[in-house]
């Protein structure tokens, strides 16, 4: 591999070193990544992770399902039907799959363990912050999500105790506060996937045995327009990004390998991508255009089986909301501190009244904008955008920037072609994301 000179000093905004924070701030819960201290040091290689690739299939598999899997029915609808949804998510699943690659390489050439440190050591300072900015905005835009989806599934709940005299919504038993914290982000990473899971298996068992009185609208065969196709994007966009978590699982591996990387990826996709489309198809194929952009809600209140497909996502939203919304305080915090010129060890005094008006600001604006926003696919549409970035743009530009740091006279084809490919993701992220962004705002928002 040619020598790859990349500068990874990007604390040159400031003096802040807010670094330890921001290592971990954007990692699944499930991945075990403490930093280690020179004698922790494992024989034969310091930076050995403990995750083995059966183990980081899994986690980008928990990072990548989510509560956008309830749009893809209604995605499907307005891409144009079967056919061409199922187009759309092979023809992106080669770019995103691609990218998850570019930013495990990058992080092996920069030494960088996070998203946002890989986009800052790689492609400096203003498209660092930018990607911090971004991660910010579509960590908040996904909390709104959450609690409209929490709104949508409460609704149907009490609907159908209302419809069931006597019956009582059943509560979730209380954690043990006695369990040790990582033990438990476990156990909610591995029933967020189970839950999921349940959530496609109750969609595609509904379909193959409809209740009688459900009754489908009209079954798309092919797009209206190639518009159409793309209004589609922000979903699929943001049910397959988990881009900025994919970095610390890599770094966290046994054996961060780019060709094992490679593999985990793909098999961690195919997974998904079997997930999104069983949903997809079977949820348009039962309700057509009628779908709601919130698959559950079109179910009959009183369906059982749906319930508690509603319970799992219910639960899946709320362990993700305080993570999500750490995730992008952290971010915020960080960029504050930089921008200033606090280190933060300067500031501890000031930190935790900021993080307390912080959050109490974060929860009532999320809040707030979810109940005058009350539907999901409005706000799936512009931070799909946000995905888009994520997948496209911020990959292209570690590439071409990793590229042309190396200290090569002569470029070889493959250079070439990397760079090439490397312009191609940066044009088509550009696209989708001025594309959707901007059909949300005039479309979705303002109409």
């Amino acid at each position: 591999m040619a020598q790859v000179s990349i500068n990874s000093d990007y604390s040159e905004w400031g003096s802040s070193t807010d670094a330890g924070e921001r290592a971990r701030l954007l990692q699944s819960p499930c991945v075990d990544m403490a930093p280690k201290s020179e004698g922790e040091a494992s024989p034969g290689d310091p930076d050995r992770g403990t995750t083995s690739t059966l183990g980081a299939i899994f986690i980008v598999v928990n990072a990548c399902l989510g509560a956008g899997l309830l749009n893809f029915p209604a995605a499907f609808s307005t891409a144009g039907g079967v056919a061409a949804g199922i187009a759309l998510q092979m023809g992106m699943l080669v770019f995103i799959i691609s990218g998850l690659v570019i930013l495990a390489y990058c992080s092996q050439a920069s030494n960088e363990r996070t998203y946002q440190e890989v986009v800052w050591a790689v492609c400096g300072k203003l498209t660092g912050v930018l990607c911090e900015v971004a991660i910010a905005v579509y960590t908040f835009g996904t909390c709104i999500a959450f609690l409209i989806i929490i709104g949508d599934q409460q609704d149907k709940r009490r609907s159908a105790s209302r419809n069931m005299p006597g019956s009582e919504v059943p509560t979730q038993p209380g954690p043990d506060r006695g369990s040790d914290q990582r033990q438990l982000e476990s156990h909610f990473c591995f029933l967020s996937v189970v839950g999921t899971w349940y959530v496609t298996a109750i969609i595609i068992i509904k379909y193959i045995w409809p209740d009688k009185e459900m009754r489908p609208g009209d079954i798309l065969t092919r797009p209206v327009s190639w518009m159409a196709v793309f209004n589609a994007m922000p979903t699929i966009c943001f049910g397959f990004q988990c881009h900025v978590s994919s970095v610390p699982v890599f770094n966290s591996m046994q054996r961060p390998e780019i060709k094992t990387w490679g593999g985990v990826v793909t098999a961690a996709m195919v997974i998904a991508l079997a997930v999104y489309m069983g949903t997809g198809i079977c949820g348009f194929l039962t309700f057509g255009a009628a779908v709601d952009p919130d698959v559950l809600r079109s179910y009959p209140s009183e369906d059982v089986a749906v319930a508690v497909a509603r319970a799992f996502i219910i639960l899946s939203v709320l362990t993700s909301y305080p993570i999500l919304h750490f995730c992008g305080r952290a971010v915020v915090e960080g960029l504050w501190l930089r921008y200033k010129g606090v280190p933060v060890e300067e500031d501890v005094g000031r930190e935790r009244r900021r993080r307390v008006l912080q959050t109490l600001v974060w929860f009532l604006l999320t809040l707030l904008l979810a109940l005058f926003i009350p539907d999901i696919g409005k706000v799936i549409s512009v931070i799909g955008g946000l995905a888009a970035c994520f997948i496209f743009i911020f990959p292209g530009l570690c590439l071409i920037q990793a590229k042309l740091s190396e200290m090569e006279e002569v470029k070889p084809a493959s250079w070439w072609a990397l760079v090439s490919y490397g312009v191609l993701l940066v044009t088509l992220g550009a696209f989708i994301f001025g594309q959707t962004t901007a059909n949300a705002i005039f479309v979705d928002l303002l109409a």
